[in-house]
C-alpha cells in the first residue's frame, strides 16, 4: 500500500481514499482501548518511554535506509523535540496514568475533544476568528463531556483523580497544538514524528525509572500485542495515514474526521473491555461529536470524501500535529 503524496487520486479506476479514511478512524480510535490494555500489565511511564523510544528509532531508521536524508534544520529539530515534549511526553504520559483508573471510553472521549478547545485557545492567543460555529461547538463538547463526567463520577465507574490526569492530558495536546502554531516548524513531517518520539521517550525516562519498578511489569501476550499496535498501529502507521489525509484532503477536512473518534473509542472499549456503556453515555458522545465536526467542518466542503483534491498545503494553520494515541 503506497501512501506517497499526491495532488490528485487518479479520476479513473480504485480509489483508494475511502479506505485511508476508514483504517485511519479504526487505528486513531481504537488506540485508547490498545492502551488501557498496555497500562493493566506494564507501568504507563515505562510502556510509553519504550514506545517512543521504539517508534522513533524505527520512523528515522526507515527514513536513512530510504535515502531520505535529515530534511530538517537545526532549528526545526529543536522545535519537533520541544513538541514531541508536549505532544508525545506530557500528553500521553497523563493520559495513560489517568487510564489506570478511568475507563478507555471516557479517557478517549475527553481527549478526542481536543479540536474543540484548540480551536478556542487559537482564538484567544492567536487571535484566529472565533465564528458561531466554533463557539457552539465548544458549548456542545463542554456540555456532552461534563454529561459523561458527571454521570461517571455519580455512579463511581471512574476515579476523580483519573479524570483529572486525563483533563490535564486535553490541556497538554491543546498546548502543544498552540505551540505548533505559533513555532511553525518546516522541513520533513515525517522526519519530525520521529525528532519528537525520540524527545517524549528521553523526557519520560528519568521518570518512568524512578516512579515505576520494572518487576512491576506482567509479561503477557495481550502487553506484547498492545504494545505492537501502539508502536506500529499507532504512531507509524496512523500518522503516515493522517500525512496522506492532510495532503489529499486539506487540514480542515481532514480533522472533520475526528468528530467519529468519540462514538467509534467507546464502541471498541465497550466490544474489547466490556466496558460498560448506558444510554446516558450515547446522549453525551452526540453533542462532542457534533462539536467537534461543526469546529473542523471547512466553510464549503468538495464533495464527498474531499474527492482526493488537495485544498491546502500540509503547513496550513489548522494543522494540528497530534500524534496518534
Amino acid at each position: 500500500m503506497s501512501l506517497a503524496p499526491s495532488a490528485a487520486v487518479p479520476r479513473a479506476g480504485f480509489n483508494p481514499l475511502p479506505l485511508y479514511i476508514t483504517l485511519f478512524c479504526l487505528l486513531w480510535s481504537f488506540a485508547f482501548v490498545a492502551g488501557k490494555v498496555g497500562v493493566t500489565d506494564c507501568p504507563p511511564l515505562l510502556l510509553l518511554t519504550a514506545r517512543f523510544s521504539l517508534a522513533g528509532v524505527l520512523i528515522l531508521g526507515i527514513s536513512a535506509v530510504r535515502n531520505e536524508g535529515w530534511q530538517l534544520t537545526w532549528r526545526d529539530a529543536a522545535v519537533f523535540a520541544v513538541l514531541g515534549v508536549a505532544n508525545n511526553a506530557l500528553y500521553l504520559g497523563l493520559g495513560y496514568t489517568g487510564l489506570q483508573t478511568v475507563s478507555a471510553g471516557l479517557g478517549g472521549l475527553i481527549v478526542s475533544a481536543n479540536p474543540v478547545f484548540t480551536a478556542v485557545a487559537a482564538a484567544i492567543f492567536l487571535g484566529e476568528a472565533l465564528t458561531w460555529r466554533k463557539v457552539m461547538g465548544l458549548l456542545l463538547g463542554i456540555a456532552g463531556v461534563g454529561l459523561i463526567v458527571w454521570h461517571r463520577m455519580s455512579v463511581g465507574s471512574d476515579s476523580v483523580d483519573g479524570i483529572v490526569y486525563t483533563l490535564a492530558s486535553l490541556g497538554s495536546i491543546v498546548v502543544g497544538t498552540i505551540l505548533f502554531k505559533v513555532l511553525a516548524p518546516k522541513g520533513s513531517l515525517w522526519v519530525g514524528n520521529g525528532v519528537q518520539n525520540i524527545a517524549g521517550g528521553l523526557a519520560l525516562l528519568p521518570f518512568a525509572f524512578t516512579l515505576s519498578d520494572v518487576s512491576d511489569i506482567v509479561p503477557s501476550a495481550r502487553l506484547v500485542a498492545a504494545f505492537a499496535f501502539l508502536v506500529l498501529g499507532g504512531s507509524i502507521l496512523a500518522y503516515l495515514l493522517w500525512f496522506h489525509l492532510l495532503k489529499v484532503c486539506g487540514a480542515t477536512a481532514a480533522s472533520s474526521y475526528h468528530f467519529l473518534m468519540p462514538p467509534l473509542g467507546m464502541l471498541f472499549a465497550f466490544l474489547v473491555l466490556g466496558e460498560h456503556l448506558e444510554f446516558r453515555d450515547l446522549l453525551g458522545i452526540i453533542p462532542v461529536a457534533l462539536g467537534i465536526y461543526l469546529v473542523t467542518r471547512p466553510a464549503s466542503l468538495a464533495g464527498p470524501l474531499c474527492k482526493g483534491v488537495r485544498h491546502d498545503h500540509i503547513h496550513h494553520p489548522d494543522w494540528r500535529p497530534d500524534r496518534t494515541d
